[in-house]
């Protein structure tokens, strides 16, 4: 690996991690809106308005740093993959131009009405707009996914060209968009941005229940985000089954490096947790013998190819690092399951907002969702090398010939600084609007007297 592809491959990695911190929010935080929105409609209750009034000043701030950061990555397809932005220009292009049609344009359209048409539309009205950006932010989503996952598992298209002017043509759009992987990948990513976006609520509104802030408001939106985490997180082991199951049939040198399986044909392991040593080709750590067989075939003793089955150069380099993003990956999923489950216990118990220790994990488990998802991008790109289109394009290949090293260094220089200056900004504005709390009389006790019922509702 050359040093304008390594450099290249660290800007791309960086500014995309920087971008995937707000679309899984946008994501999950809409879901969450229209729930708030729909019960105020049923409930009448002004509790459920003043949230989800609150909660949209939130999402607006969050929606609009997604779009500035993703608009770069664009731009790099261009700078810095120009032999990739023309290999994959017809996939990209149908898949792109089907996500700014149906989803953006959606999302857009109706994000005026949701921030400012609160006394200009009826409340019905107002919640169609909260759904069908909701909608709009979802089905974004999924073309996005849809085109990473072509990379993973390439179907639907026909090779046209030689060498450096090779370049795959859609040949059925609906196998293009159906390909093996994107419904999978497409579930998993989903269910992971619910828990982004569902654990931001439950991490401020743990806060204000600690500083005996907005209590009843608190109180509320923290029932609801906590069933909209329960019900994902659990979801979350059954769509990463599923994905890995892919991962076994049609990438099986990822599934070996993500268990650090080097023999060529035996029963492998599934560790708990441990380390690669690559150099050796041994894994140590915490481990079920034969696990990972009996998840793939229900057999201890059936053999899994391990990483010596594949040619040296095309197994993935990083192989220890996609073992540890993996299992970190699967570790905190693991704890999110326990954590949402146990507080739906205490609500069912009628203790979880007395437990104070608990309320206090809840305002740092903020951080959980967002690793688990980083990591698992990792796992998933960085397991999928050295091939940037799995089995026809190498990540080696698809470099711009004229860009130099220096040029990419100076730009991640740049970027990492503009970066870090826009996420202080966030940082300051979110908690700007945190230490405000919801537009509501009496630090927000006038409006329960409206309706003492209404906490049991979402019981």
């Amino acid at each position: 690996m050359d040093n304008v592809e390594l450099l290249s491959r660290i800007q791309f990695a960086f500014t995309i991690a920087f971008h995937y911190i707000y679309p899984p929010l946008s994501i999950g935080l809409g879901v969450c809106l229209v729930v708030m929105e729909g019960l105020f409609l049923k409930t009448k209750n002004k509790i459920y308005e003043e949230l989800t009034r609150f909660w949209v000043r939130i999402f607006a701030l969050i929606f609009g740093i997604g779009v500035a950061t993703g608009i770069v990555m664009e731009f790099e397809f261009g700078t810095n993959w120009a032999v990739y932005s023309r290999y994959v220009g017809d996939i990209f292009g149908s898949a792109l131009a089907a996500e700014g049609i149906f989803a953006f344009a959606l999302e857009s359209a109706f994000l005026g009405i949701l921030l400012f048409g609160w006394n200009r539309v009826s409340p019905r009205v107002h919640f169609m707009a909260t759904v069908l950006v909701a909608l709009g932010s979802i089905f974004s989503a999924l073309w996005i996914v849809v085109a990473n996952s072509w990379q993973q598992t390439p179907s639907g298209y026909r090779i046209e060209g030689k060498g450096m002017q090779a370049r795959a043509i859609v040949t059925n759009f609906w196998d293009m968009v159906f390909n093996p992987s994107s419904i999978d990948r497409y579930s998993h990513v989903l269910i992971g941005a619910l828990l982004a976006g569902s654990f931001l609520v439950l991490s401020v509104s743990a806060w204000y229940i600690l500083k005996k802030k907005y209590s009843l408001h608190a109180q509320a939106a923290f029932r609801i985000a906590l069933w909209v985490a329960g019900v994902s997180a659990l979801a979350q082991l059954f769509t990463g089954h599923r994905s890995a199951e892919v991962v076994t049939k049609y990438q099986p040198a990822k599934l070996a490096t993500m268990e650090g399986h080097f023999d060529q044909s035996a029963p492998a392991d599934m560790y708990l947790l441990g380390w690669v040593n690559a150099k050796e080709q041994k894994t140590s750590g915490l481990k079920i013998p034969g696990g990972l067989s009996f998840l793939v075939h229900q057999d201890f003793k059936a053999p899994i190819p391990g990483l010596n089955s594949f040619k040296p150069e095309n197994r993935p380099t990083a192989i220890n690092f996609v073992f540890q993003t993996y299992h970190l990956m699967v570790a905190i999923g693991m704890t999110l399951i326990a954590l949402t489950w146990f507080g739906l216990f205490r609500l069912y118990r009628k203790k979880l907002f007395e437990t104070r220790w608990l309320m206090q994990i809840f305002v740092f488990a903020v951080f959980l969702p967002q690793i688990a998802n980083q990591v698992g991008w990792y796992t998933a790109e960085v397991g999928r090398q050295p091939w940037v289109v799995y089995g026809l394009l190498r990540t080696s290949d698809a470099l711009s010939q004229a860009v130099k090293a220096e040029h990419v260094l100076a730009s991640l220089i740049l970027f990492t600084l503009i970066y870090v200056m826009l996420f202080g900004l966030f940082l300051y504005l979110l908690n700007k609007k945190i230490q405000h709390g919801p537009d509501v009389a009496n630090n927000g006790e006038t409006s329960s007297r409206m309706n003492p019922s209404f906490l049991p509702m979402i019981e």
